[in-house]
């Protein structure tokens, strides 16, 4: 088996020796014991599972809720000659009933399902009857409450393997959960005794930076002017953002294409091949690209807007710099996208199987998430050693291939502004936002602070000769200590 496995590597995949983390994994599962894989973006989750997948008798599923995913590792693998399906809700119910009809006869070694089919009567009558030998669990973050994408239907995963006569190895794989998500997860899926792996978050050939700049198309111009040759990713919150910024960087010049869940199925795959083969090396697009790429020479991602948690960031950043080469991940804030995030969370009715009190939970969480993402763009501690605390890991608190770490960082006394600061919160009853806080400390005349009557609080105006900028970054830098 050890032999086959280089094989499997070298012939499908192309690759002469596995990445660190990888073959314990593969080992494993072939040795029949479940595995539970901590792999950030970029350290090859998926041949973790479709090696074994290969080597194993039978049919393997991977369960997984991105449709864009399953399509484009399906398509990667006929490609390579594997016979491979998808079963999710893109097809339509004759296409989903001829893949199923194919799947009972044998057709397919890798079948990829979105976690909602699983105990559907008609997917149950074939996985009974199936020779099932591998259940792999994609972006497995999803079966926790705790963890940043939660989905009801991942609890079923469990069940469904139960009903199973004969139990198949399980593998769990994400790229990114803290400590307690990691733990929730083995508990939730039920694995046995599994092989647990996390190669670390650090990758230390990437460059993170955060910029606070109100003209950031000029800053993004002025980026790729200065790299004309270099491929990459610059991400937007919303389809409208991808649309006007591609608009612009294509009026002044630049090869860029664009993808999001608006565009047809044929238009992203295009675009997507464009940009994979450097015919259009700049994409610009929403978090719906980048699942299952596998572009080696992507020299910076730029976000245009602030992502909602760390989580997200952390996995859009990782699709630099795969060849171990340095690459640049460049976060460009403002305010405003801290109150886009707020709306989208507290908007989100995506996941229409959450309870109402599911719901609030899911939002209490994302909103601490959007903190923490937060105080990431204000901390002058080392990005790098502020990112791994989040997950759990220690760095060195100097990187040296941050901003933070290569900034000169005046000292300043702010004792006497931050008891300001908590007397005015504690005294106004911890009723009011940062912008009205921030007001009374400087004397503001303005409707609100006169209607309320905030100019008798003991402490309006006892901060007035510092300017507004100055005290939000004070106040930012209390909150995220």
């Amino acid at each position: 088996m050890c032999k086959k496995k280089y094989e499997v590597l070298k012939t499908f995949y192309g690759y002469d020796s596995f990445r660190e983390g990888q073959e314990r994994l593969i080992d494993s599962l072939l040795a029949g014991r479940d595995v539970c894989g901590i792999m950030p973006t970029g350290a090859g989750k998926s041949l973790c599972y479709q090696i074994p997948a290969l080597l194993l008798p039978g049919i393997s599923l991977v369960v997984s809720p991105l449709i864009s995913l399953m399509k484009d590792q399906v398509r990667a693998l006929n490609q390579m000659g594997v016979h491979a399906a998808y079963l999710n809700s893109s097809l339509t119910y004759p296409q989903y009933r001829k893949a199923l009809g194919l799947a009972k006869e044998g057709r397919y070694r890798i079948i990829y399902v979105a976690p909602e089919r699983l105990m559907t009567p008609d997917f149950l009558d074939f996985a009974v009857s199936a020779s099932l030998s591998l259940v792999a669990v994609d972006e497995a973050h999803c079966v926790s409450q705790w963890g940043q994408d939660f989905r009801p239907s991942y609890l079923k995963i469990p069940d469904f393997i139960d009903s199973l006569p004969a139990r198949p190895v399980v593998g769990a794989f994400t790229a990114t959960a803290t400590k307690e998500v990691r733990e929730d997860l083995i508990r939730m899926l039920r694995l046995k005794d599994p092989y647990t792996a996390a190669t670390g978050f650090d990758r230390k050939n990437l460059y993170f930076e955060v910029r606070h700049d109100k003209d950031k198309y000029r800053q993004i111009r002025a980026y790729l002017q200065a790299h004309p040759d270099s491929s990459g990713i610059i991400y937007c919150a919303t389809r409208k953002g991808v649309e006007e910024l591609c608009q612009r960087l294509l009026a002044d010049g630049f090869p860029a294409t664009r993808y999001h869940a608006g565009l047809s199925d044929e238009e992203r795959y295009a675009n997507q091949e464009a940009f994979t083969y450097d015919e259009r090396p700049v994409m610009v697009a929403t978090n719906a690209f980048g699942m299952g790429i596998d572009k080696s020479n992507v020299r910076f991602v730029l976000h245009y807007n602030m992502p909602k948690n760390m989580e997200s960031y952390y996995q859009e950043a990782g699709r630099a710099g795969r060849d171990g080469a340095r690459a640049d991940c460049i976060l460009f804030y403002s305010g405003q996208d801290v109150i886009t995030n707020q709306f989208f969370i507290e908007g989100d009715r995506e996941n229409e199987e959450l309870s109402e009190e599911e719901l609030a939970l899911v939002r209490e969480r994302d909103r601490e998430r959007l903190k923490k993402m937060t105080f990431y763009c204000h901390t002058t501690e080392c990005l790098r050693d502020y990112m791994l605390r989040y997950f759990g890991e220690y760095g060195s608190h100097y990187c040296g291939m941050c901003s933070n770490c290569l900034t000169a960082f005046e000292t300043v006394d702010i004792t006497a502004i931050a008891n300001d600061m908590i007397g005015c919160i504690l005294t106004l009853d911890m009723r009011y936002g940062v912008n009205t806080i921030l007001d009374v400390l400087r004397g503001s005349r303005n409707e609100k602070t006169l209607r309320h009557g905030l100019s008798q609080n003991f402490y309006y105006a006892s901060q007035s000769g510092q300017s507004i900028h100055f005290l939000r970054q004070v106040l930012n830098q209390l909150m995220a200590k």
